[in-house]
């Protein structure tokens, strides 16, 4: 990774340190190093600091600064040698990145020597030793951090975080993007004991929040159902044909889009390439498209995939989009949204669809039928995971009925309006982390 950042003066320093008279919260991704997964997706320290914005984490900022809540983003890298601080400058929010510890750096490099990191167990370890402690406090000292908010809490790094918190005598709350499986038997006996003296949980979806209740005995205060939030007052449809324009898709073509991170058994890619041909063999006579944006991991496999499969009626943007009025023209050029996941936390792109007036086809996933309440009432068509057939049958019914899929459009974009806001899930969470200043 290329670090094309400058160390703060002095005086910038002290500017990007958190004033103490408004509400602070240190907002921890785990994603092991920042690295870890920037680099697979190309974005560096400088690209992140001046052009990525959406997604869980920035959606997260922007709804708490909106409530009057600051928010301090933490990292750890093996890639800094000191403590670098930024300001992100589409959100404005203070950006930390802390080095990884000695001992980690040790445990990392001996691992990978040794060919066993991708072990479970010693992907457990990594990521309770990735955290650098005496770091850490200075900074959420410096920057008048009042709670931590982390990712997930099926990660060992939220169990150091917790007992952190309680030598800090600081609240310490997570929320679910999806870390719902524990990497090794190794955390077994530790997570419900984490779980227990966590402040609060923050879960979009009610399935698991019963997955949780049940699991570990946890009592209902401690769970509060929050919706990841979405900015719908920003987005709106783009002009279909100059969109189409842009991507040389014709107008008369019927097009489904799928966004996100190229990771073929989460994502559900494989499903979704199976279904996309057999819609292709059932609507003969139609022109269809296949829009399939982002980049990661799986892209060799995802484009062997596509080869052997022999599908031709697919347009695939491989890069990993951070300019989102971008994304919006690629959605906008679409009839239809579609999620094929095997598993997510609470999904974002669904509702970035919806505010783009798109019907939306998803997988069973959680926080679907959160999202699409009422089913094809709220915009949505919901199959079961893994199944290519319903999944093409549900695409299918949307890709040669125009009429259905602007009602469901137009029902998603009154769901999206209604539920996840800026403004009031913004307001959920500063309610439910600072309960004593609620009223205030």
């Amino acid at each position: 990774m290329n670090i094309l950042l400058t160390s703060p003066s002095s005086d910038e320093s002290q500017t990007l340190k958190s004033t103490h008279s408004q509400l602070t919260i240190a907002l921890m991704p785990c994603d092991g190093l920042f690295e870890d997964f920037f680099d697979t997706v190309g974005v560096s320290f400088d690209i992140f600091r001046t052009e990525l914005t959406g997604g869980w984490m920035f959606n997260y900022i922007e709804a708490l600064q909106l409530v009057g809540v600051q928010v301090v983003l933490i990292f750890i890298s093996s890639h800094v040698s000191e403590t670098w601080r930024f300001r992100h400058e589409p959100t404005g929010a203070t950006v930390c990145i802390l080095p990884d510890s000695i001992l980690h750096r040790a445990f990392r490099y001996s691992t990978y020597r040794m060919g066993v990191a991708k072990k479970g167990v010693i992907k457990s370890l990594d990521s309770y030793l990735v955290l650098p402690l005496v770091l850490l406090a200075s900074e959420l000292k410096q920057q008048g951090v009042d709670a931590i908010l982390f990712q997930d809490y099926e990660n060992p790094s939220f169990d150091v975080c917790v007992l952190f918190g309680k030598l800090m005598q600081m609240p310490v709350f997570a929320s679910f993007q999806g870390g719902c499986s524990q990497r090794s038997r190794f955390e077994r006996p530790i997570r419900p004991f984490t779980l227990r003296a966590s402040t609060g949980l923050i879960i979009g979806s009610k399935t698991e929040i019963q997955r949780v209740s049940d699991r570990y005995q946890l009592p209902s205060q401690k769970l509060m159902q929050i919706f990841n939030p979405m900015d719908v007052t920003t987005w709106h449809p783009m002009d279909r044909k100059q969109a189409r324009k842009m991507l040389g898709i014709s107008d008369h073509a019927r097009v489904a889009i799928s966004h996100g991170r190229i990771d073929i058994i989460h994502k559900g890619l494989d499903i979704l390439l199976e279904a996309w041909k057999q819609i292709c063999s059932e609507l003969p006579n139609q022109e269809l498209c296949l829009l399939l944006v982002g980049s990661g991991s799986d892209v060799q496999e995802l484009d062997q995939c596509i080869a052997s499969m022999q599908i031709t009626n697919i347009l695939w943007v491989n890069e990993y989009i951070r300019d989102r009025t971008l994304l919006w023209q690629y959605i906008s050029a679409a009839d239809v949204y579609v999620l094929s996941s095997r598993y997510e936390g609470f999904p974002v792109a669904p509702i970035e669809a919806m505010t783009c007036k798109l019907p939306v086809v998803a997988t069973d996933v959680n926080g679907i039928r959160d999202i699409f309440n009422e089913g094809e009432a709220s915009g949505g068509i919901i199959v079961p995971c893994e199944d290519a057939t319903a999944l093409a049958a549900a695409l299918g019914r949307i890709l040669d009925d125009t009429s259905l899929g602007h009602e469901l459009g137009k029902r998603g974009r009154h769901r999206a309006e209604q539920a996840f806001s800026f403004e009031a899930i913004g307001k959920q969470m500063r309610n439910f982390i600072f309960k004593n200043e609620a009223d205030k």
